[in-house]
C-alpha cells in the first residue's frame, strides 16, 4: 500500500511538472513542417501537447507529440522529437533541424512564378481548342512541375553554411515542389477557364482561327 501511494504521489509530480512545463504564454512550438506556434503550453504528456493562444479565449489545442519537433522558452529548448533508424524518423535530431530550417527557408523565399505562368499559358492554348481533352495538358504540366529539379536562390537561404547539409536541402526541395504544384495547379486552371471563355467567345463571332 504505502509503495502504491508512493508511486501515485511521485507521477502525480512529474505530470504537475510537465504540466507546468510554461504556462507563461512565451513558448514557441516548432512543428516538424517547419510551422512555429507561439502560445502557452499546459500539458506535454500523453503523447501529446496541450496549448493556448495566450491572446484568444478560445479553448486550448491539442496536437499530437510526434508532430513536434521541439518546445523553446526561456528556460531553454526541449527536443519532442525522436530519432528512430528504423521508423520514419530516420533522420538524426541536428540531421532533422536542418530539414526544418530548409522546410522554413523555402516557404519564406520559394515563389514558383514560372510554373504558374508558364501553366496559365499551356491552359489558355489547351482551353482554347474546346477539346473535352483540354484539360489534360495544365495537369501533366502540374505533375511535371513537382519532379523537376528545384533551383535553390541564394537570396532565399537564411545561411549559407546550411547549404552545406544535404536534409536542408531535402526540407527546402519538399516545399518548394508542393508550392509549384500548386501554383501550377492554380495557374491551370485560371488559363483553362479564360481559354475556354475565349474560344466560345471567338466562335460565336466566326473569328477562331482554327475551323
Amino acid at each position: 500500500m504505502y509503495k502504491l501511494v508512493s508511486f501515485l504521489f511521485i507521477s502525480f509530480l512529474l505530470i504537475t511538472t510537465q504540466t507546468a512545463h510554461s504556462q507563461t504564454g512565451n513558448d514557441t512550438i516548432l512543428l516538424l513542417s517547419g510551422t512555429e506556434i507561439i502560445a502557452a503550453v499546459y500539458d506535454t504528456t500523453f503523447g501529446n501537447i496541450t496549448y493556448k493562444n495566450p491572446k484568444s479565449d478560445q479553448d486550448p489545442i491539442v496536437i499530437e507529440t510526434s508532430d513536434v519537433f521541439s518546445i523553446r522558452n526561456s528556460k531553454g529548448e526541449s527536443i519532442k522529437y525522436v530519432y528512430d533508424s528504423a521508423g520514419e524518423n530516420d533522420l538524426t535530431v541536428e540531421e532533422m533541424r536542418y530539414y526544418i530550417k530548409g522546410e522554413q527557408d523555402a516557404k519564406k523565399g520559394f515563389k514558383p512564378r514560372g510554373a504558374f505562368w508558364t501553366n496559365v499559358g499551356i491552359g489558355a492554348l489547351s482551353g482554347a481548342t474546346g477539346s473535352f481533352l483540354c484539360p489534360i495538358p495544365p495537369f501533366i504540366f502540374t505533375a511535371l512541375s513537382g519532379i523537376t529539379k528545384v533551383k535553390i536562390k541564394h537570396s532565399t537561404v537564411s545561411n549559407m553554411d546550411y547549404l552545406k547539409h544535404d536534409t536542408y536541402i531535402m526540407g527546402y526541395e519538399h516545399i518548394a515542389r508542393g508550392k509549384r504544384k500548386t501554383k501550377s495547379l492554380l495557374g491551370g486552371g485560371f488559363g483553362l477557364v479564360g481559354g475556354i471563355g475565349v474560344g466560345i467567345l471567338l466562335r460565336s463571332t466566326g473569328n477562331f482561327p482554327i475551323k
